[in-house]
């Protein structure tokens, strides 16, 4: 195996500038400068990132209908959100571009192509000459989330060829959905990204359980938030601050290999970018025995069928 096979991939847990997409993204660039530095080639960031997860629902009763509070939270955390059309993310695109360096963020979306207004929990892959090569929406948020979020579509279930790997990347509790995983196991993935909010009790049991199940590298990602997180100056801010835990989000970052064993072990409570090399070996060695899309799939027998349209209200047919 020649030594290029070899793929380091960077690992910031970090916690966002909370609803503040300008100063979180900066924060981003400069974790992807400080890995340029180690020559990593691949840099991971946790669920929403940018601008932050909304953790105010659970807190500040966000059931309540028409209720004027909600709506002026969710009003701004609109503002913030990431419109990929309007080059938000151009910044990053051009430091990812500079470092040869290939990225997985998670973004709270708010794409011009559904009126402009609705947010989608977003996975971007950006590839390492800084060009958006997929954004995907996530399928189905999870209890609260669905007071913002809106349900995504099937276009971003894709994989990319990154040196030796084939990599793909789910959101969250995405990553609990079989026939989601599968549509990516398909396309020949052999490393998994899954993007979680921070949380160790999502993290630590499920990260291993993907690895055996897709002879895959599986690389778990989380953000942190505490209430020294929240700027002043949004909505209600003290208010939120008083409501939320002394640490809302603890990371539980963390890498298995192929055969289930831990390469980065979960991480909680700390800020900051560990770093792991992957070898593609390790891959081949596991699939010897099992290859769910492979020699241990039957095709003839079950099937998966997969819609990767992106969904829109409208078709137009113009002359």
């Amino acid at each position: 195996m020649s030594g290029s096979d070899i793929l380091k991939i960077a690992l910031p847990q970090i916690a966002p500038i909370w609803l503040d997409r300008e100063a979180t993204l900066k924060k981003v660039v400069a974790y992807v400068e400080e890995a340029a530095q180690q020559k990593a080639q691949l840099i991971v960031f946790g669920e929403g990132l940018v601008p932050g997860y909304p953790f105010w629902p659970d807190l500040t009763d966000g059931a309540k209908f028409n209720n004027a509070e909600q709506k002026e939270l969710f009003a701004y955390y609109s503002d913030q959100a990431v419109t990929i059309e309007d080059g938000h993310l151009d910044e990053l695109c051009a430091a990812l571009k500079t470092a040869n360096m290939a990225c997985y963020l998670g973004v709270i979306e708010r794409p011009r192509q559904r009126s402009g207004h609705s947010l989608y929990c977003t996975f971007v892959y950006i590839d390492q000459s800084g060009q958006i090569q997929s954004s995907h929406r996530k399928l189905q948020p999870t209890y609260e989330e669905r007071l913002v979020w809106s349900p995504g579509d099937g276009n971003g279930l894709v994989t990319h060829r990154l040196g030796a790997f084939t990599v793909g990347g789910l959101n969250c509790w995405e990553n609990w959905m079989p026939l989601s995983r599968a549509a990516l196991y398909a396309q020949g993935e052999d490393l998994h990204i899954a993007c979680w909010p921070g949380s160790i009790r999502n993290t630590q049991d499920i990260t291993p359980f993907l690895a055996k199940e897709g002879r895959s590298y599986s690389v778990s990602v989380s953000s942190l938030m505490r209430p020294s997180d929240i700027p002043s100056h949004i909505p209600y801010a003290n208010k939120i601050k008083g409501l939320m835990p002394s640490l809302a989000a603890d990371g539980g970052s963390c890498i298995a290999a192929p055969d289930g064993n831990w390469l980065l072990e979960p991480e909680t409570g700390i800020e900051g970018i560990r770093y792991a090399e992957l070898n593609p070996v390790e891959v081949r060695k596991e699939r010897h025995n099992f290859d769910a899309a492979g020699h241990y799939s039957r095709p003839d027998v079950t099937q998966l069928k997969v819609n990767r349209q992106r969904q829109a209200l409208a078709s137009f047919e113009d002359e």
